[in-house]
Parts: C-alpha cells; sequence; structure tokens
C-alpha cells in the first residue's frame, strides 16, 4: 500500500508538470478492431508518450474480476455486471444472433427455439459475459443446451461454427459478414443485446492514470454528454 501511495504521488508530480510517466494494464476483450483499441493505442501514444500500455487479452468474465480485485488498472468489457468498487464507462451496445452452419439452414429456417437448443452447441467458458447470455436464454426458456464443443474465443467460435461443429451465439456484424459470404445462417427467432463497456477501480478513479485513460477512451467513443456515465442494462432479448 505504501509502496501504491509513493508511485500515485509520482504520477500526480508528473500530471502537474503536464506529462504522465508510469505503465497501465489495460485488458481486452473480443476482437481488437471491435473495441477500437488502434485507435485508443495511437491517441494514448500520441497524448502520453512517457506512458508504458501493457495488454492483456481476456474473457469478459475475468477481465471484470480482474479490475475488481485490481490485477488490471481498466479493461474493456462487455456484459451487465456490476460491483461497488468498479466503475463503468458506456461505449455502445451491440447484439448477438444465434447463428449455425448453412448447410443446417433448411434445419434452422422455420425452427422453435426448443428445436434450435437440440442442436450441438459452440460454448465459452461459465465465466464469461457469452456464457451468462446463454445461460439466460435457456433458462428463460426452460430447457438446456446440448453442449459439443466449449471455447474460449469468439474467432474460434465462429471458425467452429462455419467448420459445421455446431451452433452458437455470434456478434451481430461478424454474422452479417459471414450471411454475406455465404458461410453461416441466422436463425430470426431471438436477438439478444449486450453492452461494451469501459471499466475500471471506482476508487482510483480520481487519479492521474485513470483520468487519462478514460479521456483517451472517450476521444475514441464519442458520445452524447450524459451517457458515458450510464449503468449498463441487462441483457435483453427481442423478436427479429
Amino acid at each position: 500500500a505504501v509502496l501504491a501511495a509513493a508511485q500515485s504521488l509520482r504520477n500526480a508530480a508528473h500530471a502537474i508538470d503536464g506529462e504522465l510517466v508510469g505503465h497501465a494494464r489495460v485488458g481486452t476483450v473480443a476482437d481488437p478492431n471491435f473495441v477500437r483499441l488502434p485507435q485508443f493505442l495511437a491517441r494514448a501514444v500520441e497524448r502520453h508518450p512517457l506512458l508504458e500500455i501493457m495488454l492483456q487479452h481476456e474473457v469478459s468474465g475475468e477481465a471484470f474480476d480482474k479490475v475488481r480485485d485490481d490485477a488490471l488498472d481498466a479493461s474493456f468489457y462487455y456484459g451487465d455486471r456490476t460491483h461497488p468498487h468498479v466503475a463503468s464507462m458506456h461505449l455502445t451496445d451491440f447484439a448477438y444472433r444465434i447463428v449455425a452452419p448453412i448447410k443446417w439452414r433448411k434445419r434452422v429456417e422455420d425452427a422453435s427455439f426448443h428445436d434450435i437448443a437440440g442442436l450441438p452447441w459452440i460454448m465459452t467458458p461459465e465465466i464469461s459475459t457469452h456464457r451468462a447470455l446463454t445461460r439466460r436464454l435457456f433458462d428463460e426458456n426452460g430447457v438446456e443446451p446440448a453442449t459439443r464443443v466449449e471455447a474460449d474465443h469468439e474467432a474460434v467460435i465462429s471458425s467452429l461454427v462455419v467448420g459445421g461443429l455446431g451452433v452458437s451465439l455470434m456478434r451481430e456484424d461478424v454474422a452479417e459478414s459471414l450471411v454475406a459470404s455465404g458461410e453461416i445462417c441466422v436463425w430470426d427467432g431471438m436477438r439478444l443485446v449486450t453492452t461494451l463497456q469501459f471499466i475500471y477501480p471506482r476508487e482510483r478513479e480520481h487519479e492521474p492514470l485513470m483520468l487519462a485513460l478514460v479521456d483517451v477512451v472517450g476521444d475514441v467513443w464519442p458520445m452524447p454528454a450524459g451517457t458515458r456515465a450510464a449503468r449498463t442494462e441487462a441483457p435483453r432479448a427481442a423478436g427479429h
């Protein structure tokens, strides 16, 4: 605690001098382009050339836990978890769709959810937001998924669906691209919406490092005044 306080004082002194010196452990989820990671890094380096940023790719739920436990200074995160020690900055809402291999199109076109649930599913680890969305979907319908494969990265899941191994949730923008190329099909009965956030320890929100990171993210994800501090809504399902 003493060492951390000393480092905080040093950072504050540098901030007063107009420069931020130190390192930031930043978690990233999903794919880099989706969270605008290249723009974030370019703006951070331009504005704070003496700040070293160490990126760690995380499963979404692990990213939240590490920020809560101060194992990460900040992270991109998607989902609806909240905690008194975690501050969040709303970036955008986005949707997931239920997708299947293109060769299964006839099986899913007029299928009910119970029919879809009976197909082999590709799942993510229990701690992930992706899994939480899937679990909520199945719990609301009172059924259990027929899990065939578990993967911890959405790019891997996409390749497995394309390869014909099962159905899964997929980010809508990725699904639309693969549908356009004729590699997968989408079941039209469900659309799940969740939120992308930038999270950081609430007790450190006034530190120069946190102020700098939030400022950079705000430049990369500009949005109307008053919306960044909005709390995340729970994932919701709507007919499509």
